[in-house]
């Protein structure tokens, strides 16, 4: 009897030790999980709202513009000025239709802009226009010029700006072109991109200006305008109109169907304004080959990619630097609901080095990834290590280290960024012009290495000792203990 209750105690003891001492040698293989990932930062467009986010250079470094021969190099210097965001709001008759949650399209409209003005950051300069306030729907000579200032752009006045809002009642006509072109004398000039959200229920019924044209013409100017629309109603000749502006301007196009769909959207775009803007990407055409695409310097990059692209850059990175990157593709148009991006480093030969990717994340707005990726050891021409992708659904990046190929005399490799995209259009969307993309770039010097492995374990052998002997300890513990309760329980 005695021998047959010790014998399965004394096991389970011995077995809790070796499950134990197993699991502490697991846990003591630290492999390349000791290197430091790709940081988390947006988008165009960046975009705005927040899933994790790709590597973003330090802020010591200065934005890049191409020059003639196709190498981008410092302009001199990050742009230091506020985000300015001009909000356009639709004040004509339609706006009383009570459609949106059984409410009126204009109170649905203040309520959200009152939101977005109390969630303001403190720097941010914000102002408010109108189109259609003033003069009755019988008066189209003068309503079709009527779009006024309710609030100039600057430090807000909160209250101010609340009353102001407060007292609009839907009147007249819908002159979107006039407002616009108002709306960028509003915004003013400077290297910073500024910020136009319009929001409207209806098209433009006072054309000329052809509210696109007129978004074309603001392009066309190099004046660092993004037109965001946000659409109240869902009529297909209104939202081909509000497509029409966001694409000429690089802006999106949100078709609004509840309050508080409005109030998220405005906020998030005057967000994005605020992160992403401070400096003004330097516009650069990526190619189809390493060998003729552009080489970049640290600093932010704007390009536009078409469906199903590829663009290629290239970036010098010197032994014993760290390159990161990060990209992000806004889709300004509908699109279908299965997308992705990837970002691969790859070097002169075409051999991936290291790769970020995005997909299946649920994000309208912005896709984005990122990479990073160490020059390391010698300037010696060897065959180059490719590290393991670390990617996977959603915002994923990457990382590895390695000595590649082409790398020359001075310790200096060529490494190929390859931005693809997955996205496709929905029926009847124009394809033309390509998908924002901001591409952003740094060279820093590479992050050091976890200390050598001691055979594969690395740092994993102090933990190992202790948790077998833990384990151990425990074990023996456990069956003396076993022991005792028996020989308690014989006795009585």
């Amino acid at each position: 009897m005695k021998i047959n209750r010790r014998r399965p105690i004394r096991a389970a003891g011995f077995l809790a030790a070796l499950a134990i001492s197993a699991a502490s040698l697991l846990c003591g293989l630290p492999a390349q999980a000791a290197t430091p990932s790709a940081a988390a930062t947006p988008p165009s467009a960046a975009s705005p709202s927040t899933p994790s986010t790709p590597a973003s250079p330090s802020t010591a470094s200065t934005p890049a513009a191409p020059n003639g021969d196709g190498t981008a190099n410092s302009d001199g210097g990050a742009t230091t000025e506020a985000p300015k965001v001009d909000l356009v709001l639709d004040v004509s008759g339609s706006m009383s239709t009570a459609d949106i949650q059984g409410r009126s399209r204009i109170s649905v409209a203040q309520q959200s802009i009152d939101e977005v003005i109390d969630a303001l950051p403190p720097e941010a300069e914000f102002g408010i226009r109108t189109l259609g306030a003033t003069y009755p729907v019988s008066d189209k000579t003068d309503g079709c010029k009527d779009t006024q200032v309710l609030f100039p752009v600057g430090n807000t006045n909160k209250v101010e700006a609340k009353t102001a809002v407060a007292t609009l009642r839907p009147t007249g006509w819908t002159p979107i072109g006039l407002a616009l072109r108002g709306a960028a004398q509003d915004l003013g000039t400077g290297q910073a991109t500024r910020r136009i959200v319009l929001i409207t229920d209806g098209e433009d019924d006072c054309a000329p200006p052809d509210p696109c044209d007129v978004a074309r013409e603001l392009a066309a100017q190099g004046l660092h305008l993004v037109v965001d629309t946000l659409g109240l109603a869902h009529d297909d000749q209104v939202r081909q109109q509000l497509l029409c502006i966001a694409n000429a301007t690089g802006g999106t196009y949100t078709d609004v169907r509840t309050q508080q769909q409005l109030t998220d959207r405005v906020k998030q775009l005057v967000t994005r304004s605020d992160q992403t803007y401070r400096q003004t990407p330097a516009q650069v055409a990526g190619t189809d080959s390493c060998a003729n695409a552009p080489e970049l310097t640290p600093g932010v990059y704007a390009d536009r990619e078409k469906f199903s692209e590829h663009r290629v850059y290239r970036v010098a990175v010197k032994s014993g630097q760290e390159l990161r990157a990060a990209v992000s593709v806004t889709p300004d148009r509908a699109v279908a609901p299965d997308y992705g991006v990837l970002l691969q480093a790859t070097d002169g030969t075409g051999q991936e080095l290291v790769r970020g990717t995005d997909a299946g994340s649920g994000r309208t707005d912005v896709a984005s990834t990122g990479l990073r990726w160490s020059a390391t050891g010698s300037a010696t021409a060897t065959a180059s290590t490719s590290a393991s992708p670390d990617s996977g659904s959603g915002s994923g990046t990457g990382s590895g280290t390695g000595t590649g190929t082409g790398t020359g005399t001075d310790g200096v490799q060529q490494v190929c960024l390859i931005v693809s995209n997955s996205f496709a259009p929905q029926p009847g969307v124009q394809t033309d012009p390509g998908l924002p993309v901001e591409l952003t770039v740094d060279v820093v010097a590479a992050s050091p290495a976890p200390a050598g492995p001691a055979l594969g374990l690395g740092r994993g052998w102090i933990l190992l000792l202790v948790l077998t002997g833990a384990g151990l300890l425990t074990g023996l513990v456990s069956g003396w203990v076993a022991r005792w309760r028996i020989a308690v329980w014989q006795e009585n």
